[in-house]
Parts: structure tokens; C-alpha cells; sequence
């Protein structure tokens, strides 16, 4: 094995707790279930010996990490790592027109059109694009063995499918909780999902 990717999503925010809309265009705290989350994931993880932390360009995954990080580990941001962007709509509470939106937008990702995004959002190809040079980029320095990772759910969706080579039109095998863990072997040109959607350090 040549590296070892440890990929989770951030932790609770009030815009989750609610359901309201939160993209790559809202940059929101984590509340208190959020911060309990982190620490929980810090508590059962803190003793690996992770190399590199990446996190995205939102506050609500350096804030889940922050433990790793002012433990000493080094951490870098990554832009190409932000959630999907769900444009006009980000910042909306679930309505019924809301709810009608975006089951038509994911019958049409489901049904292969990976180019459909809402009004001032992204597509999967999209997000797709910066998700991979953000792969690239990490890739790219081999000496950093174990991996930590923490991005968002709609983007850790999307990044799962290509690193399992399934088409988006299956992201919705990938099911994620706040602070969920997926780890990810990569051995040569290989990557294996070796632990699907782990919650366990929420059950402690």
C-alpha cells in the first residue's frame, strides 16, 4: 500500500441541524454537536500517526480537524475541495418548491446528466474538475503515507466515485453522516474503500 487516505465529512453546523441549504457558498460554523463530533473523531483517531491534513476552503472543516492541527500535525487548504456550490438556492429552508428542485435535479444526475447544476450552483462535472486537481495535488508527494481528509458530503460523494470508478449517477451509495469516515487504500494506480460510512467513534 502506498498511501492511506482517511476521508471524512465535517462536522454539524445550524444550517444542518435545520435543513437549510449549505454549499460551497456558505462558509458556517460548527455548533455544539458539531464540536462534540470533532473531539469524539479526535478521541478514537488522535494516536495515528497521520502525515498531512487537507481540508477544504470552509472554516467547517478546519474546525473539525483543529485537534489534529494544534497537535502538530501539518494541514493545508485546498480549494478544490469545497462542497458542490447549490447556487440561488444555498441558505433556503426545505419548502416544497425546494424539495421539487432538487429531486428533479438529482433524478437528472441519476439518470447521467452530469452537467445539470441549479441557477448559480456546480454540476458533478464540475466540482468533478477541482476535485481532481485537489487528488493531484495530494498525490504528488508520496512521503506522505497516511492522509487525513476532511471535506463535505455532497463533494465526498462525488470524490468516492471516482476514486472507485463508479459513474455519479451512483453517489448515492456513499451515504455520510456529520464527521462519517471512509478509508481509502491506494496501491500503485489502485484505490480500495476499506471502511464504508464509519460512525463508531459517535457510538463511544
Amino acid at each position: 500500500m502506498d498511501k492511506e487516505l482517511y476521508i471524512i465529512r465535517h462536522g454539524e453546523t445550524a444550517l444542518n441541524k435545520h435543513g437549510i441549504v449549505q454549499g460551497r457558498g456558505i462558509n458556517s460554523d460548527l455548533n455544539d454537536t458539531g464540536r462534540e463530533q470533532a473531539a469524539a473523531f479526535y478521541a478514537m483517531y488522535k494516536d495515528l500517526p497521520f502525515d498531512k491534513i487537507y481540508v477544504s476552503a470552509l472554516k467547517r472543516t478546519h474546525q473539525t480537524v483543529q485537534q489534529f492541527t494544534d497537535a502538530g500535525i501539518p494541514t493545508t487548504q485546498l480549494s478544490g475541495l469545497d462542497e458542490l456550490a447549490w447556487g440561488e438556492w444555498e441558505g433556503q429552508a426545505r419548502s416544497d418548491e425546494s424539495i421539487l428542485v432538487f429531486r428533479d435535479l438529482l433524478e437528472q444526475w441519476t439518470s447521467g446528466n452530469y452537467d445539470a447544476k441549479l441557477n448559480g450552483g456546480e454540476s458533478p462535472n464540475e466540482v468533478a474538475a477541482r476535485l481532481q486537481e485537489a487528488v493531484d495535488e495530494i498525490l504528488s508527494h508520496p512521503e506522505e503515507k497516511l492522509v487525513l481528509i476532511c471535506m463535505h458530503g455532497r463533494a465526498m460523494r462525488i470524490l468516492l466515485c471516482m476514486l472507485s470508478g463508479k459513474p455519479f449517477s451512483e453517489m448515492a451509495d456513499f451515504p455520510h453522516q456529520n464527521t462519517t469516515l471512509y478509508r481509502v487504500s491506494l496501491t500503485g494506480k489502485q484505490f480500495t474503500i476499506t471502511d464504508f460510512n464509519n460512525t463508531d467513534h459517535l457510538k463511544v
